[in-house]
């Protein structure tokens, strides 16, 4: 092992010879290819819709799509209207002006619903009517008063349009699938009214851009009609989601140019050269613009998770530069020319930095096979952007190094002052670590076993509306929703009899009306259902129209043969709101449920409620498909538990197994690991104690964290086994790894610290957890190489007791 470890010191050693000599056709040749992989960031597309959450082939993806090709968006904005008095004539005036300034201002708009066009049904003679709710205009106090008995005497509008109590009404905005629809028509995701068909022609999918379009007109438009007496909240799934990637956006901006600064600060104030500061930030700034080009060339999008990448890759490929610098700067300070210190740097500290580079790529990797798209798609880029960046620090910066004068590179003499006092706390950590061995190991047992018992109750969670802070408008107009209307979020059943005209059956639809008063009435807790909405409702109201408008006619007609009547008397009177509730075949329906948005934890235990129902109304007589908005969420949450689990194994079984290559010994490697999974277990810990719960960001901290945890023990046990062969004694091991590799680990973790941390000033909860995490993990990780892990190494050897002992006393596997 030790011949092969001197062999590839020695290419690394001769590798930087050649850059040295021929620096400017490799600082060209980098150059070249990073500009050829940038030229795909004009490729890159963002998409941080609910669907792009899945794979590609998921099966609830493909139902979820299946059923808005057929019953259109379940998905809509919701606006919100609260005057002080809203059956007035001032009122209903302001939310006609609402309507129609929406109307007409929102691009990609397929459908506009409120108590202005609102199906209205009624009979007059033998004739049904369907028209506008508001088409004659009230003009006086009684008109007033019987507008406001008719709409709250309504089911259908209730909770949909019109809050229970009469006080908050709704304006629901259903966006095209597709871009560039010019007709709009008029009904709202639920099947109100509806002027024109459709439009189902071959177009692209509406883009994030389009959309963040819709939201600059919604949010125009609605500021400048909100007024004293008349608020307006905005909110709905689409309205969470934009606002969510605006706040991402917003903090990953702004958390990328503060740990520019402190980074630059840190460096600058480690080694007092402005090449230091300069190099590695170039060296991460080309391997982010070639990853982001890599993935613009693949066609992947950008989703959410993905906007951590820059600082990410800040953090990392700053760390794998700092081991470089830090030894090179030693060389200087000792007398060494600028070339023969470059060479003696890459030479020590190569293999180390291509192996952390290795193992951090494999701890982020594992979640390239996550069931979670956008995670897979982190984890896969995070890896190819933490290799491009080892080559280009592997090239840039002896080429960089040697194209700067040495004089350039002399540090100040207060260097040598702090140099000696960080000198004289590593050398008392390693001898702490050494002669402390059994009370450490001991220490860490019962650490480790109460932290496994906090860790082991850690729940999972999947509410990205938390993640905006309480006072932002879409959190607060979602919570107000939730409360007057009893619900934003909604779940999809399509009931599909297999039969021409099988929603004719006059026991189907009963079947149906049964299920809506049973779910809306036995429904309780988080998942109360707020609205329920089936083809049963519409046929209700047509017989109750029909029947003189008496209300006892609120009901599925008795006489079967009445139903495909009613129905094409209601088609035929120019309304096609059925095409919202049915396919043309009157085979398949829609059965719509509203309830509020909660964590989507809540979400599965009601989606099973709603199937066995179905599953004991209909048995085997028809299929059932649960779909819906809350479908995906409730899959993502079950994807992010199964990608945890999964991912956490891979990066350790991996990792575990990369480590017992590089230290050549099974037994030593797999002790070499405790000190990496201990921060992890202590994290998991601390999530429990303060209430932080596992979601799609958080999950990430894991396998990021025994990425990096597991660097500083790679260059531990490297540079450790290193001193060992040669002086026998593991004291003095200990004491020379630190004196080396230990200064550049305490360096990188405070970068990397300092990288994390940055996110702590976030806006967002999920990025402060995120970052916290992953800065306390790293700094846990740390003390666990300064402490625990010579602690092992004595306990391991601890044969070799004195200086002078021979290296071949060590470890016989």
């Amino acid at each position: 092992m030790a011949r092969i470890r001197s062999r590839v010191e020695k290419w690394f050693e001769a590798s930087a010879a050649c850059l040295c000599r021929r620096r400017v056709p490799a600082i060209i040749v980098v150059l070249l290819a990073a500009a050829a992989a940038a030229t795909g960031l004009r490729n890159l597309v963002v998409d941080t819709s609910t669907e792009s959450f899945l794979r590609t082939g998921d099966p609830v993806l493909e139902r979820y799509e299946e059923f808005r090709d057929q019953f259109g968006r379940d998905d809509v904005i919701i606006v919100s209207v609260e005057p002080e008095e809203l059956f007035t004539h001032e009122s209903l005036a302001g939310l006609k002006e609402l309507h129609d300034a929406l109307a007409s201002g929102v691009p990609n708009l397929a459908n506009i619903t409120s108590m202005v066009n609102a199906r209205s049904t009624r009979g007059e003679g033998d004739r049904l009517v369907v028209e506008d709710l508001l088409q004659s205009w009230p003009d006086s106090e009684q008109d007033l008063a019987a507008l406001r008995s008719r709409v709250l005497a309504n089911p259908l509008y209730r909770n949909l349009l019109i809050s229970p109590d009469g006080t908050v009404t709704t304006i629901a905005l259903e966006l095209a699938r597709f871009a560039e629809i010019e007709e709009q028509s008029v009904d709202d995701a639920l099947a109100l009214f509806d002027e024109s068909p459709r439009d189902a022609g071959p177009r692209e999918r509406l883009s994030d851009e389009e959309t963040e379009q819709v939201f600059e007109a919604v949010g125009e438009i609605v500021a400048e009609h909100r007024r004293d007496g008349f608020v307006l909240h905005v909110a709905g799934t689409p309205a969470v989601m934009e606002s969510l990637k605006s706040a991402l956006q917003e903090d990953i901006a702004r958390s990328v140019l503060l740990a520019i600064a402190v980074i630059a600060i840190l460096l600058f104030a480690m080694f007092r050269s402005v090449a230091a500061v300069a190099l590695p930030l170039g060296v991460v700034a080309l391997a982010l613009l070639s990853t982001l080009g890599l993935m613009g060339h693949l066609g992947t999008s950008v989703t959410l998770p993905i906007v951590i990448l820059p600082s990410f890759l800040l953090a990392v490929g700053v760390g794998a530069a700092v081991h470089l610098l830090a030894i090179h700067f030693r060389n200087i300070r000792a007398g060494l020319d600028r070339e023969r210190a470059i060479v003696a740097a890459v030479g020590h500290a190569g293999l180390p930095v291509l192996l952390t580079s290795l193992t951090t790529a494999a701890g982020l990797g594992s979640f390239a096979v996550a069931d979670v798209a956008p995670i897979a798609d982190l984890g896969r880029y995070s890896a190819i952007g933490i290799l491009i960046a080892l080559v280009y620090t592997l090239v840039l910066l002896p080429a960089g190094l040697a194209m700067i004068p040495s004089r350039a590179m002399q540090t100040v003499a207060s260097a040598g002052r702090a140099s000696a006092l960080t000198d004289r706390v590593l050398a008392a950590f390693a001898r702490f670590g050494v002669r402390n061995a059994v009370p450490i190991v001991c220490a860490f047992l019962v650490v480790a076993t109460v932290a496994f018992g906090f860790a082991a109750q850690l729940r999972f969670s999947h509410d990205v509306l938390s993640w905006l802070p309480e006072d932002w408008p879409v959190h607060r107009a979602t919570r107000a929703i939730d409360r007057d209307l009893g619900g934003s979020v909604s779940l999809e059943v399509v009931l599909d009899t297999g039969n021409e005209n099988g929603l004719h059956d006059r026991g189907t639809l009963l079947r149906l009306d049964a299920l809506k008063r049973d779910i809306e009435t036995e429904s309780s807790g988080p998942t109360k259902v707020g609205a329920v909405l089936s083809v049963a409702d519409l046929l209700k109201e047509i017989h109750q129209a029909l029947n003189e408008n008496r209300t006892e006619f609120h009901r599925i007609p008795e006489n079967p043969a009445l139903i495909p009547q009613e129905f094409l008397l209601f088609e035929n009177s120019g309304s096609d709101d059925l095409e919202d509730l049915v396919d043309f075949q009157f085979s398949r329906a829609r059965f719509s449920m509203r309830v509020p948005w909660q964590d989507t934890l809540n979400y599965p235990p009601f989606i099973r409620d709603v199937e066995e129902r179905f599953a004991n109304a209909f048995g085997s007589s028809a299929d059932v498909t649960v779909t819906g908005i809350m479908s995906l969420l409730s899959r993502t949450l079950e994807n992010t538990i199964r990608s945890a689990a999964r991912s956490y194994l891979i990066a350790g079984v991996v990792i575990t197994l990369m480590m017992i290559a590089l230290i050549g010994r099974v037994g030593t490697g797999l002790i070499s690991m405790l000190p990496n999974f201990t921060p992890i277990l202590l994290t998991l810990a601390l999530m429990q104690v303060a209430g932080i719960p596992l979601n799609l960001f958080t999950m990430l901290v894991g396998s990021i964290a025994i990425g990096l945890a597991v660097d500083d023990t790679v260059h531990f046990m490297h540079h450790f086994h290193r001193y060992l062969e040669r002086t026998g004694s593991v004291e003095h091991a200990v004491h020379e790894t630190l004196q080396t590799s230990g200064r550049a680990m305490l360096l990188t973790s405070a970068v990397l610290t300092a990288g994390f941390f940055i996110f702590c000033l976030a806006d967002m909860r999920n990025l402060v957890d995120f970052g916290f995490l992953t800065g306390i993990t790293i700094v846990t990780a740390l003390a666990a190489d300064f402490v625990l892990a010579p602690a092992l190494m004595a306990l391991r050897y601890r044969s070799l007791r004195r200086p002078e002992a021979s290296a071949q006393q060590g470890e016989t596997e």
